[in-house]
């Protein structure tokens, strides 16, 4: 035993705790599988040196690593309107039998999760989930395990004393950086399943997404200074963020991914270009339009345009529109190039470079041998490809 000295959390001041609060139990929920399970205003102490302290360890709780991930993939797809992975998810939970119609459930989330993450994760109400996903409960007959209502206490708990210091106050909104970085690093098999399976969507890499579960994780690990110059854009802040993360060991999956998909876009400009050049050459020939034929497949475009993205992201461009590779004609094949003011703003913010750790310095160093081992890799089969068939 132990005497804690300390207030009451009452001053508006107070807010601070409460989301360090939010932030542990999440860190012990999800991290750790062991945490404080009824974290209500008597147990949550200010000490002295303006601390949070916990009291009473009298209601502990214990998640498994299987259902720990399967309430990450759940936040994932509810913020993402993933709702058939959703439904997966709540028979992952034991929240539903697995002989449960998923068409249905599936339905019947869309109607009752669509309105309320429409405007933004900042705006989803743990509350109100709860609240709006009743009747659904009751008529697909959901079950609620012993463990899940200690944990969806503990969350409704901790929101309610967020809220009556700020109601704008949310929960899964100022949590779901964490989420998104334990997405983004974690070396769980499933987790990174769930990674590709958002990522990519009938072969085609969903850039946009990435984007977003990258700028929600940086918000995970940086002070208020700096999240502030993230939302307003500032490019050097945004680019050495993200540098530092993906050149770090625990960005290595998404590295991996990153430098397929740029070998993959690297590919596709020289398809192109060769398309560009037989298309002119072409031109200059008599009925030589009329036998022009084009390199490039639907995929091929596709990784094209994911190579104007990936070097928008990279440039911490304000305008991330994949437009910024232009492609003409009537078959959308041919290039007329990259936008040149956004690769000398991508050659101008590199220079971060220079101020990243000695460790990921060297890491860059071999991006360009990783890069070529792919590249050859795809052009050798390809070839063959074409040479047996």
């Amino acid at each position: 035993m132990e005497w804690v000295k300390g207030q009451r959390l009452t001053e508006t001041k107070d807010l601070y705790l409460v989301e360090v609060g939010v932030y542990c139990s999440f860190n012990q929920l999800l991290e750790y599988g062991f945490y404080h399970a009824d974290p209500h205003p008597g147990n949550l102490l200010r000490t002295s040196d303006g601390k949070l302290a916990y009291l009473d360890f009298g209601m502990m709780g214990e998640f498994k690593q299987e259902l720990r991930d399967g309430f990450i993939e759940a936040c994932l797809h509810l913020v993402n309107r993933d709702f058939d992975a959703l439904a997966k998810d709540f028979v992952t939970l034991g929240l539903l039998p697995p002989t449960a119609d998923r068409q249905a459930v599936t339905q019947a989330l869309t109607a009752v999760f669509q309105n309320a993450v429409s405007k933004g994760v900042r705006s989803i109400s743990f509350g109100d989930l709860l609240g709006n996903l009743g009747t659904t409960m009751y008529k697909f007959k959901f079950r609620i395990p012993s463990y899940f209502s200690l944990v969806i206490r503990s969350l409704a708990v901790l929101e309610g004393i967020a809220v009556s210091f700020d109601p704008n106050y949310k929960v899964l909104g100022s949590t779901y950086p964490w989420i998104a970085r334990k997405v983004l690093t974690g070396n769980s098999p499933k987790l990174k399943s769930s990674l590709i399976s958002l990522l990519y969507k009938e072969g085609v890499f969903r850039i946009d997404r990435l984007e977003s579960l990258i700028t929600e994780s940086l918000r995970a690990r940086m002070d208020k200074s700096v999240i502030k110059d993230v939302e307003n854009q500032s490019n050097r802040v945004v680019v050495k963020e993200v540098l530092s993360f993906a050149l770090s060991e625990k960005g290595s999956f998404l590295r991996d991914l990153l430098l397929q998909e740029l070998a993959k876009g690297l590919d596709a400009l020289g398809l192109a270009t060769l398309d560009s050049i037989n298309s002119m050459t072409a031109a200059r020939i008599p009925f030589g339009s009329s036998i022009s034929v084009s390199m490039m497949t639907k995929e091929d475009v596709n990784n094209l345009r994911t190579l104007g993205r990936l070097i928008l992201l990279l440039s911490g461009s304000q305008e991330n529109d994949s437009s910024q590779i232009i492609l003409q004609g009537d078959n959308k094949n041919q290039l007329t190039g990259l936008d040149e003011a956004s690769v000398r703003e991508l050659l101008s913010v590199l220079s971060v470079i220079l101020e990243l750790p000695p460790e990921s310095q060297q890491q860059i160093l071999n991006l360009p041998v990783e890069v070529g081992r792919r590249l050859i890799s795809r052009v050798t089969a390809r070839t063959l490809r074409r040479l047996w068939s």
